[in-house]
């Protein structure tokens, strides 16, 4: 019977092949970020930059939904003008605000 080919064999010794490989690949990566100046962001840049991103992307985007909504109650013959739009603009602040403190919760090496 086959065994899973992506299963590790605990009975071989490493292979000095893949080794070399992998130290060979760590290199190249390394050589390239250098030479194109990209590095990798500190996790609390990452977690600053996704928390303004909710607290100004939630709110704006609920103000949308809500000029929308106003707007087709305008086409119904209802002027509900800026009653949905605030409405949704607080409830977009509100999930900002529980995105926030959900990622303040998560440790930076979790997740992506």
């Amino acid at each position: 019977m086959a065994t899973d080919e992506t299963e590790e064999d605990r009975k071989l010794p490493p292979d000095a092949r893949l080794d070399s490989l992998e130290q060979r690949l760590e290199r190249a990566q390394a050589v390239e970020a250098k030479r194109t100046g990209v590095r990798e962001p500190s996790p609390g840049t990452r977690i600053a930059q996704q928390a303004f991103g909710h607290l100004v992307g939630a709110p704006v985007g609920g103000a949308v939904i809500g000029w929308g909504l106003d707007s087709l109650a305008g086409l119904a013959g209802r002027e509900t003008f800026p009653w949905f739009t605030l409405l949704m603009l607080f409830f977009g602040f509100g999930v900002g605000v529980r995105n926030v403190m959900r990622i303040s919760k998560t440790p930076p090496g979790a997740g992506s």
